[in-house]
């Protein structure tokens, strides 16, 4: 039943609000209306989604500070995408972010004046040139990972491991569902 009724009383273009229906278990709820708590499931999903990605550009910048005082997030990104895979092209860079080079050669430039990543000549082609972690840049990725462990695990001390491992799968499904938009 939609939630706007029309009134035989009223003009014909003017909406009217029902009453709310009685509050229902999700369980009763599904069984009488499949489809619109379908649908507020996912509305629900999404506004979480949403509210996770609020967090995680908030937390990415947080991050970055951690690491040094002048680290734009997204500069923090590639800085761990080099430590975490090697030394690689910036071309490479720019495919593993959909950037164009030129972004990508002016965060890597400020990585590389903040001592945080070097450039070195690739053995294979004495032209080009490897992109890599810096060992400065590795140790306070290492300290800033070692803080934010301990603060995720104290967040979510009172879930239990099956609880913990339930999330890491589904969001792992949701992630694998999602993963061509």
């Amino acid at each position: 039943m939609s939630s706007w009724q029309r009134s035989p009383r009223r003009h014909e273009n003017t909406p009217r609000r029902s009453s709310s229906p009685p509050l229902r278990s999700s369980v009763e709820q599904r069984r009488r209306d499949p489809v619109s708590t379908r649908d507020d499931d996912l509305r629900r999903i999404e506004s979480e989604v949403g509210s996770l990605i609020r967090r995680v550009k908030r937390v990415m910048g947080e991050r970055a500070r951690d690491v040094h005082p002048d680290l734009h997030p997204m500069t923090y990104v590639i800085l761990t995408h080099l430590a975490t895979n090697g030394p690689m092209r910036g071309a490479d860079l720019s495919d593993a972010f959909g950037m164009d080079k030129g972004g990508v050669s002016r965060q890597v430039q400020a990585l590389v004046d903040l001592g945080l990543v070097e450039r070195q000549p690739d053995p294979e082609d004495r032209r080009a040139i490897l992109l890599d972690a810096t060992d400065e840049g590795r140790k306070r990725l290492e300290v800033m990972g070692r803080h934010r462990s301990d603060r995720f695990d104290e967040r979510l001390a009172a879930w239990s491991d099956a609880e913990l491992a339930g999330f890491a799968d589904k969001l792992a499904a949701y992630n694998t569902a999602l993963s061509d938009d």
